[in-house]
């Protein structure tokens, strides 16, 4: 009896050291891209077994640091790289496209039904540098404007800085309290009467309150056609070229199979 079990154990040792393992490839960063990066792994692994996707989010800024410090393989970026970025780390990003998006200005549900369907430019800029600080400046009943926005890292919050703000270094003096991702600024939204934040497209429902901007609201047809001014494109990012594992995913990700994920989740396709 000894003597079986010792050879039953013997043969598992050789086995588990025969046995080849997955390839694991390491996604990491904006938590806009995110439900695309989780979903896609989810669909790519279940395809096949020779490579381990995994998916974590952290923001873009995060995504990128480590891509260029060897933690990650593949980051997820909601806008392109920094200069300052290339500066820091070298200039080795290799970009690949894989959705097309939007910045949704949104307001609590409250705000939206008391008639703040649309604002301008000049409008939210003037409620996040702190000028505007009570909703009926802009139409709606005498009630305190509660400013949302995204924590440093966030290519959201570098976006909307960069086109609303006119630099993605503007100071947001009105802003009350700072979010680490798409999914807390929704939260907070739809738990206020008076709040306003932005987030991206595929965030939005019908329990918040999108409205227009610059006269133009937010949808796959006006991200597609250019006519929403906050369109923005989605990445993806190696520092150098790809692992072979990791262009396989890329090559996942960018497929037909890919962009329809990528449209189920509330992206434009980018292909």
């Amino acid at each position: 009896m000894r003597r079986d079990k010792l050879l039953a154990g013997i043969v598992l040792a050789v086995f588990l050291i025969a046995a080849p393992a997955s390839a694991a490839v390491t996604v990491s960063g904006s938590t806009t891209v995110m439900p695309l990066g989780e979903r896609c792994a989810e669909e790519f692994n279940d395809a096949q077994s020779e490579i381990e996707v995994s998916v974590t989010g952290g923001g873009s800024g995060v995504g990128i640091k480590n891509i260029a410090e060897d933690i990650s393989d593949i980051a997820m970026a909601s806008r392109q790289v920094k200069d300052a970025e290339k500066e820091t780390y070298g200039d080795n990003f290799v970009e690949f496209l894989i959705a097309y998006d939007a910045v949704c200005i949104a307001v609590s549900q409250e705000i939206y039904d008391a008639g703040v369907t649309e604002l301008s430019q000049d409008d939210v800029a003037a409620i996040y540098n702190g000028e505007i600080t009570n909703w009926e400046d802009v139409g709606s009943p005498d009630e305190e404007i509660y400013v949302l926005a995204r924590l440093p890292g966030s290519g959201t919050r570098d976006t909307f800085n960069k086109m609303v703000m006119g630099s993605d270094e503007a100071e947001t003096l009105g802003v009350r309290t700072y979010h680490g991702s798409n999914a807390e600024i929704k939260s907070a939204i739809t738990g206020s009467d008076k709040a306003i934040g932005y987030l991206g497209l595929n965030y939005v429902q019908d329990d918040i309150g999108v409205i227009a901007y610059e006269d133009v609201e937010p949808s796959a047809e006006t991200i597609e056609d250019t006519s929403y001014p906050l369109a923005r494109a989605l990445y993806m990012y190696t520092f150098g070229e790809p692992s072979e594992d990791a262009q396989a995913f890329l090559d996942f990700v960018m497929s037909e199979d890919g962009q329809t994920v990528a449209e189920d989740e509330g992206f434009v396709p980018a292909y």
